[in-house]
């Protein structure tokens, strides 16, 4: 076995693709700059979007809202109130498949079938949340444009449309009662408002927002004197920034990330959130299998079998690591194998995933360094965590704790809690439709 292993780590090292290549200070070096780069307008593969909500406001209590939630896969309906405690009481709850996602879809299509969606709900509430998970610019008014979709949507005529103001003006021709206000939000703001109207009554130094599902982004809280981009600002305060991380553009990629790229509908963008993310690990997994099968890790038999599988999904690659021995994808492409030929696949996935949890760490740490905050250990950053590739995908969330405790605590004296807020994005997007 430790032939085998050793055989995975030099397979990997040559195609630059072995977690021992990444230096999380260089990493968290250059993330930083292009934060910074970001926030000034500058030339960079960071969004860094305003969105112009605060952290902190009172949520009114007995007062009903309306959540859309548009994200990788699924489109969520539902209705959210906060009771007298500060309980949300979710409602109405529908799950729908995302419009674009099957087959191109134009703009007004788009949109009556969200209006669709809505026929149960459309009269509870004036006010709508809708947490809008794709790269998208957010005006002063709350209203926000989208930039180009990703996670594989196809609706082209959306991009660089006003999602509230198209969706408002789709509401009202389908004869349902004017007057409604939309506020735009990602599910990471989602993520980061949940966690703090979660923790009351914990002291946190700041928070963090972090979404790793189908697709992966972070936000965090950014003093308005820092972003300089916008002259427009109130410079005593503070609001929730967007990083659109899944975009950097800077992590230290292999040949076999580059090859997925390529095969992707929108190559050359997104490229961090294809090195980990659930839309993307799969098919990563199974190209770097591929890619080994032609380099001789594996006998001829299962070499044949690897090349010939045309898809491998990240819950197939959480399938086989969580029981090697049950039937999935893998399992019956190595059938007619060895032993050698099952360790070795255990050993590249493993390494995969390793990587993976590293490229998170890293991610979570330039954040962290970057806010200046968590040096107290009784107060530390809040990084409020959402997605099931994170929480599910098999020892990720371990690797990555253990990676933040040797980077961040031990070697920077920065101190941090990662939260679970049960559907966070839902009650994140209703604190937003109510206080804005």
């Amino acid at each position: 076995m430790i032939e085998i292993r050793n055989n995975v780590r030099q397979f990997l090292k040559d195609c630059a693709m072995h977690h021992e290549d990444i230096d999380i200070d260089e990493c968290c070096d250059i993330f930083i700059e292009e934060m910074q780069r970001g926030l000034a307008g500058e030339d960079s593969s960071l969004a860094m979007i305003p969105t112009y909500i605060e952290v902190g406001k009172d949520i009114p209590t007995g007062k009903p809202v309306i959540i859309l939630d548009a994200g990788g896969t699924n489109f969520r309906v539902a209705t959210v109130c906060f009771d007298s405690s500060g309980k949300p009481a979710i409602e109405n709850l529908v799950q729908k498949p995302m419009p674009g996602l099957d087959k191109e879809t134009d703009k007004e299509d788009f949109f009556r079938t969200i209006v669709d969606y809505m026929a149960g709900v459309a009269g509870v509430s004036d006010s709508i949340g809708f947490c809008f998970s794709y790269p998208t610019e957010i005006l002063p008014s709350k209203d926000g444009r989208l930039i180009q979709f990703c996670k594989e949507v196809k609706a082209k005529e959306v991009e660089g449309q006003l999602i509230g103001r198209n969706l408002i003006a789709a509401i009202e021709a389908a004869g349902y009662k004017r007057g409604k206000r939309v506020v735009i939000l990602n599910d990471t703001v989602a993520t980061l408002l949940a966690g703090v109207s979660a923790s009351e009554k914990r002291a946190f130094d700041t928070y963090i927002g972090f979404i790793l599902g189908t697709g992966s982004n972070c936000c965090y809280i950014e003093s308005n004197r820092n972003i300089t981009k916008r002259v427009d600002l109130d410079l005593a305060n503070e609001q929730i920034i967007n990083i659109e991380s899944g975009s950097f553009g800077k992590a230290p990629r292999g040949t076999v990330d580059l090859q997925l790229d390529e095969s992707t509908l929108d190559p050359g963008k997104y490229t961090f959130e294809k090195m980990f993310s659930g839309a993307y690990l799969g098919p990563l997994c199974l190209k770097t299998l591929q890619q080994a099968s032609k380099q001789g890790l594996f006998s001829e038999i299962v070499a044949q079998e690897l090349l010939g599988t045309e898809e491998l999904r990240t819950k197939d690659v959480n399938s086989f690591m969580q029981s090697p021995q049950a039937d999935n994808v893998l399992a019956r492409a190595y059938g007619q194998g060895t032993e050698q030929d099952r360790a070795t696949v255990w050993y590249l996935l493993d390494a995969l995933i390793e990587r993976a949890a590293k490229l998170v760490a890293a991610l979570l740490s330039s954040v962290v360094l970057k806010t200046g905050k968590g040096r107290n250990p009784y107060v530390p950053v809040c990084i409020t965590a959402e997605g099931t590739t994170f929480y599910e995908l098999k020892s990720l969330k371990t690797k990555v704790q253990c990676y933040l405790k040797g980077f961040l605590q031990e070697k920077h004296g920065r101190y941090v809690e990662l939260v679970s807020v049960e559907n966070a994005t839902l009650i994140g997007a209703a604190i937003a439709g109510l206080t804005n």
